[in-house]
């Protein structure tokens, strides 16, 4: 019987460890030598402290298991990494389940393609369509604001943060002035592991404190959204509030937790991955002006800029499933109950997928990408985040005439959602 490939200890701690994604690249060494010997290999906790796990890094096996959601679920186990201090504490206040926030990411069949349907036409491209000049409003805003800063300045605080935040606000009816509320809340329930992102100290708590602050904001969220639903039940308007607010599943209003977690991944998702894939595509025509030139010319280049961005960023960096039978993956022989991490960082940067994976390449042919997974799980907001990101850029490159690097791009430590927290810019206006 073939032994089974377990990840080193220094790998193991570096793929859990929020640090690692901030400074990347070294961990990229570490998938790229790991890949290479196994695509699936085992990670096992010295002390316990995580359940073991399978660490997918193939292009191939993430995009497997992905398709393949009978074999591989959301369900029993959390759907994110977590340590088993987090999960006890998850399931004491949930009474049971692993998922703080009961959302279409922590659902299986049959319940999750009854709810995904009630708002995928609404985030359909012909939908979407429609919201084109409002969205071109809020950019040329975004724009106005770098501008106004004058020629230099920090690129996240002033476009990539505020920009997509503002539109998924608008698209579930969230006013300006509770934006910043929403803001706060999605760094604290993403996990809150870079102290320069939440400001709290909460680098320095123990996980269990973490894992409490974790879970007051998504109480807050779920109050927040609770009255939110109550006033789109009285007042129904166009916007998707209203379609989750009057959601019937087989005969019967949507639970209010269920409810609850539909607005929160729609609050909560749709803003911080956007952010990043934009300032990845932002720093990509700052370090390329020969790039930002053509571009600037040939509009029909955005499409390939957008795509390129987002798997090169990679803004979600990992989801986790249970397999619910025996399989095989990779060549490792996976039991049921086993839990896996599907690393799209590693899966995105796999050169038997993408050819020179840490180049960007806005002309990258076929870049058929893990950054949004694949499946029935696939991204709902996939069409809307592709939109946004192509205004944006459309917006910038009328109204700037040159654009360059003022300092170092600094990532976000973060095991989950990631992306920079930091992108300094010179530009000057046309």
């Amino acid at each position: 019987m073939a032994s089974v490939p377990v990840v080193p200890a220094e790998v193991g701690r570096a793929v859990i460890d929020p640090k690692s994604y901030g400074t990347w690249d070294p961990l990229l060494d570490q998938f790229d030598a790991l890949r290479a010997k196994a695509p699936v290999a085992r990670v096992v906790a010295p002390q316990d402290e995580h359940e073991p796990f399978w660490l997918v890094s193939g292009f191939d096996e993430v995009m497997k298991v992905s398709k393949d959601n009978a074999t591989f679920l959301n369900r029993p186990k959390s759907a994110v990494f977590t340590l088993r201090v987090g999960d006890m504490l998850a399931r004491s206040i949930t009474g049971g389940s692993p998922h703080l926030v009961d959302s279409l990411v922590a659902m299986d069949a049959p319940k999750h393609p009854k709810l995904r349907r009630l708002t995928q036409d609404w985030f359909m491209p012909k939908n979407l369509s429609k919201l084109d000049g409002e969205i071109r409003k809020i950019a040329n805003e975004s724009i106005d604001r770098m501008l106004a800063a004058g020629e230099e300045g920090d690129f996240i605080p002033l476009v990539a943060a505020p920009y997509p935040l503002h539109v998924v606000m608008q698209i579930l009816g969230v006013p300006p002035e509770d934006e910043p509320k929403m803001l706060f809340l999605t760094q604290q329930m993403f996990g809150g592991q870079d102290e320069d992102m939440n400001k709290s100290g909460i680098k320095d708590l123990p996980p269990e404190q973490i894992s409490q602050i974790v879970a007051g904001a998504v109480a807050e969220f779920e109050r927040y959204f609770a009255g939110l639903a109550a006033e789109r039940r009285r007042n129904p308007g166009e916007d998707v509030a209203t379609v989750i607010a009057n959601a019937v599943i087989d005969g019967e209003p949507m639970s209010d937790r269920d409810t609850a977690g539909y607005y929160i991944i729609v609050a909560s998702a749709g803003h911080d991955t956007t952010s990043a894939s934009s300032a990845g595509a932002v720093l990509a025509l700052a370090r390329d002006p020969d790039l930002f030139a053509r571009a600037k010319a040939d509009r029909s280049l955005l499409p390939g800029i957008v795509e390129e961005a987002i798997r090169w960023t990679t803004p979600v960096q990992h989801f986790m499933r249970t397999a619910a039978r025996d399989t095989e993956l990779g060549g490792q022989q996976i039991a049921e109950g086993d839990w896996l991490m599907l690393n799209y960082v590693a899966a995105n940067h796999d050169p038997a997928q993408f050819p020179e994976p840490r180049k960007f390449d806005a002309t990258r042919p076929a870049n058929r990408h893990a950054a949004f997974g694949a499946g029935s799980h696939q991204c709902l907001g996939l069409h809307l985040a592709r939109l946004e990101m192509r205004i944006l850029l459309d917006v910038l490159l009328d109204r700037v005439e040159s654009l360059e690097l003022a300092g170092s791009p600094r990532r976000v430590n973060s095991t989950f959602v990631g992306g920079f927290k930091a992108l300094p810019l010179r530009w000057k206006a046309a």
